[in-house]
């Protein structure tokens, strides 16, 4: 048994062991889970895909006299949530753009929106503020629009209500004659393709599946920037039915997030235009886990052979929440670039960057073993059986 006190203490004294998700994988294999968690003392995970329930909570300042109560705001055109207080504001990651024709013109094609504006922000690239409002005794100003950077926004932080999936659908289109566009990309008809999310053994909650160490102020890295896990995700399931290893065998656990935009980089961030479906951005969240058993280095050493994903049609099941499931494929067969349904071979594609996901659990193994991220033990963990 170790404590994540103790973990802290090898590694502001340089003698922390930290492996990536990956590595800790072969580790595992190689010398057993008993030895591994006497030897490693953290494992760093990484992801980087799409997470629609992402936005910004912002507070624009009293920037000149006379005072403002914002009513209303956009940046860049596309309206935020400024139901706040007066110069508070919050920016939806998928709002679109006022004017955009969304899917009159279909497949409509989503050029600009809140992920975008997002994204313009960390890179440190101008964006235009505007602002209305009644008046009253307190706040006389009615309009004010400026242009703006990151650094003129008195508070900027990224406010992600569900991020980090801990499985995901493997979507299909099993009987539509013509493409769909979803959430999951473009699904060509009779499962001529097969899209998924996730990075399978290097994903945070894949390494952690009941959450033993994962809570309430677990620091983590965000957007290229240092994070906090602030509770369990808008759609956490805490029971899904596992695996004999633990694994959930379905959309399952959720994280709600939150980090310092002006701490981040575009690297990490990343606005979509999904075709025909809408704006997304793409997230780059890494979790350490503490190696405080043999327990945690067995789950630690998840495998993307271990690592079953649900295959749903989004023709007919999805819509009608049918929760028909056609079959469960590996994540191994996924990235192997087909997998079998039905006695026939369909392509997959990714929608996350499992590359850029390995960057960022290289980066964070990194910012441990230099003493610049220490753990932090959770105020209280997610509830997860």
């Amino acid at each position: 048994m170790k404590t994540i006190a103790e973990i802290n203490e090898r590694i502001k004294q340089g003698k922390a062991v930290v492996l990536t998700a990956e590595e800790m994988t072969k580790a595992v294999k190689e010398m057993g889970a008993e030895k591994a968690a006497k030897e490693i003392d953290v494992v760093t995970t990484g992801t980087f895909s799409p997470m629609c329930s992402s936005g910004m909570l912002f507070n624009i300042g009293q920037t000149e006299a006379p005072s403002l109560r914002a009513s209303k705001m956009w940046l860049n055109d596309v309206p935020c949530c400024a139901g706040l207080a007066a110069v508070d504001g919050f920016l939806g990651a998928t709002e679109v753009r006022e004017g955009d024709p969304l899917n009159q013109i279909y497949p409509g094609e989503f050029k600009y929106g809140g992920a975008h504006v997002i994204e313009d922000l960390i890179a440190g690239r101008k964006v235009k503020l505007r602002c209305e409002s009644y008046t009253t005794d307190c706040y006389p100003k009615k309009f004010f629009e400026k242009e703006i950077t990151i650094n003129d926004l008195k508070y900027a932080q990224m406010l992600n209500p569900r991020n980090c999936y801990q499985n995901y659908n493997v979507a299909v289109n099993e009987n539509q004659n013509r493409i769909l566009y979803t959430y999951m990309g473009a699904l060509r008809p009779h499962m001529q393709n097969a899209n998924y999310a996730t990075a399978g053994e290097l994903s945070p909650l894949f390494n952690d599946p009941y959450f033993k160490t994962i809570g309430l102020g677990t620091r983590i890295f965000l957007g290229g920037g240092v994070g906090y896990v602030i509770g369990a995700g808008t759609q956490h399931v805490p029971n899904p039915k596992r695996t004999e290893k633990g694994i959930p065998m379905s959309g399952s656990g959720t994280l709600m997030v939150k980090g310092d935009m002006k701490q981040m980089s575009d690297r990490y961030i990343r606005a979509h235009s999904l075709l025909g479906y809408g704006v997304s951005m793409a997230v780059g969240v890494g979790i350490p886990i503490p190696i405080l058993n043999a327990e945690m280095a067995q789950f630690t050493g998840v495998s993307n052979e271990d690592i079953l994903m649900p295959v749903k049609d989004y023709s007919r099941d999805y819509q009608n929440l049918n929760p028909r499931i056609i079959k469960h494929v590996s994540y191994a067969e996924l990235v192997s670039g087909t997998i079998e349904i039905e006695g026939r071979k369909v392509e997959t594609h990714p929608l996350t960057s499992y590359q850029r996901s390995r960057e960022i659990a290289e980066v964070l193994k990194e910012w441990i073993e230099k003493g610049e991220f220490l753990l932090t033990q959770p105020v209280e963990t997610i509830e997860a059986y």
